[in-house]
């Protein structure tokens, strides 16, 4: 009897050395939870994927190029405006115009200036040159000068004026110049033509060397220099 009772004693206390290594191999702890081992622990501990930065140098550059590309077009539009405004205004005529001439330097007296001031009580548009013929003898007109042509169209606003600078000649003791004391101007696009005094009581104009500029807002250093 007291053999088996110390066979029961051993069989029992291996039983529970087997038991305990059963429960430590799976991972159990001291309070019942379950580990999730090594790999889990790594993987918790492992930093999360770092996210794409967005390109705000592309975003900014993209709206910045929106943003002029509106501009530019507001500045086509704007400049079209103008020039379809500046179409649509009724030529100047000699009868809502009044033009008259007076020296420019001298003396010697080699150019005047022509001055065209809107007198109606509306908006209209010079056109071109003025077409002057000093001499009944020379049936042509005086020459305009390319370079003194405006950018834009010439419009007049009620009682605004506007200019034309008109080489008469070179001053010189040796030219033939012929004495004028009045002469034509007619106004291109259909304005009319009128007569106007020289200044001074007359002029003397030399064929050879007579030259005139185009109707501008205001004389130009350069452009009005011939």
């Amino acid at each position: 009897m007291r053999m088996f009772r110390n066979r029961t004693t051993g069989l029992a206390a291996v039983t529970t050395a087997v038991l305990a290594l059963s429960l430590t191999a799976c991972g159990e702890d001291s309070s019942g939870v379950k580990s999730s081992g090594p790999a889990a622990d790594s993987a918790a501990s492992a930093p999360a994927p770092a996210q794409p930065e967005k390109n705000t140098d592309t975003a900014k550059g993209a709206a910045a190029h929106g943003k002029n590309a509106g501009t530019a077009q507001g500045a086509g539009a704007a400049k079209g405006s103008t020039g379809q405004a500046a179409a649509n205004t009724p030529v100047c005529t000699t009868k809502n115009v009044a033009i008259s001439a007076a020296y420019q330097g001298g003396p010697p007296y080699t150019h005047i200036v022509l001055t065209a001031k809107n007198t109606s009580g509306h908006s209209c548009r010079l056109t071109g040159f003025p077409e002057i013929e000093f001499l009944e003898s020379h049936r042509e007109n005086v020459p305009p000068v390319a370079k003194s042509k405006p950018a834009t169209p010439v419009v007049l606003t009620a009682g605004a004026p506007a200019y034309a600078l008109v080489k008469l000649s070179d001053g010189g003791r040796t030219e033939n110049t012929e004495p004028v004391t009045a002469f034509s101007v007619t106004l291109q696009g259909g304005g009319g033509m009128t007569a106007v005094k020289a200044p001074g009581g007359g002029i003397a104009v030399d064929p050879a060397k007579w030259a005139t500029g185009y109707w501008t807002p205001e004389l130009r250093n350069g452009a009005d220099d011939f």
